[in-house]
């Protein structure tokens, strides 16, 4: 059964800006008031990387899903937004998959609802960070979500990613047919390749039977800023006043006539901390309609 207010975020393929775009939206949703929640169910555990608190290993997540036991739960990490880490551990979770439904326990889906739905009252959006290459939990995340957000780039092994979790939504459709897709983001996609962006937009489109919307906001690509953020744990919209801040520390230095102190890659964060807050509030509204839309079904 589907848990109100829960999106998982997914693709087929990595590198696609998956983790980018679950904690940077989580913390922008956060700072907005809506009380939420990051699951990090991928066994890279790079959301702590994204906001800066140490990895785990993963082990507490897979022995609550094995135990039976509660959620691991990180609160506040920011004001109104809590994380349970992944990490390598819970690629074990196949292993586990497989015992319950030899035991006849359900699945990985099942066990989802129950670990999350104990918590899922607390919280008003709850983001589901999925691996790229896990049946298991990708289609567990599902079974529990009420919708779907699938980030790509423009390359063909991206388009495919999309693809796969098509396939994926439809493996699940019967089980939980609550689940909508909210959309397709689109990253890596720079503003003036206009024509690019127009056919990868039309070929989603296509794939998908125009039942979800490739949203209007495109994530662009800043190494600068990505290898910042990651190295400092700062989200975008906390990278860019760290920019401007650095730029005032270089700025009072030279005119002292000292040597800047080595400081940010990142000159301007701005575009791309814009980026995230469109994102962000088209994203919400999705949901709210998707929301609408099962209440009244």
């Amino acid at each position: 059964m589907a848990i109100a207010r829960t999106v998982a975020v997914e693709q087929g393929k990595g590198g696609v800006g998956k983790t980018s775009l679950v904690a940077n939206v989580g913390g922008l949703a956060a700072a907005a008031g809506v009380r939420t929640l990051i699951v990090d169910l991928d066994p890279q555990g790079n959301v702590a990387r994204d906001l800066g608190f140490a990895p785990s290993d993963g082990q507490e997540l897979f022995n609550a899903f094995a135990t039976g036991g509660s959620l691991p739960v990180l609160k506040d990490v920011r004001p109104s937004l809590d994380v349970v880490p992944g990490g390598p551990a819970v690629g074990d979770i196949a292993g586990l998959n497989f015992s319950w439904q030899q035991r006849g326990a359900g699945d990985f889906g099942v066990q989802l609802e129950r670990t999350l739905g104990a918590i899922a009252g607390e919280y008003d959006l709850i983001l589901l960070d999925t691996p790229p290459g896990d049946r298991v939990i990708a289609e567990g995340a599902l079974a529990v979500a009420t919708s779907v957000v699938i980030p790509t780039r423009s390359d063909e092994a991206s388009i495919d990613g999309v693809a796969r979790v098509a396939e994926r939504f439809q493996n699940v459709a019967a089980r939980n047919p609550q689940l909508r897709l909210a959309g397709v983001v689109l990253f890596a996609v720079g503003s003036r390749s206009v024509r690019l962006e127009r056919d990868v937009r039309a070929a989603l489109t296509d794939l998908l039977g125009g039942v979800a919307p490739v949203f209007e906001t495109r994530i662009r690509h800043l190494d600068s800023a990505a290898v910042d953020a990651r190295s400092r744990g700062l989200l975008i919209h906390e990278l860019e006043q760290a920019a401007r801040d650095d730029r005032t520390a270089r700025l009072t230095a030279l005119k002292a006539k000292e040597k800047p102190a080595d400081g940010l890659f990142v000159r301007d964060a701005s575009g791309l901390a814009e980026d995230y807050e469109n994102l962000t509030r088209e994203i919400l509204t999705a949901l709210s309609q998707i929301q609408d839309e099962v209440v009244t079904a």
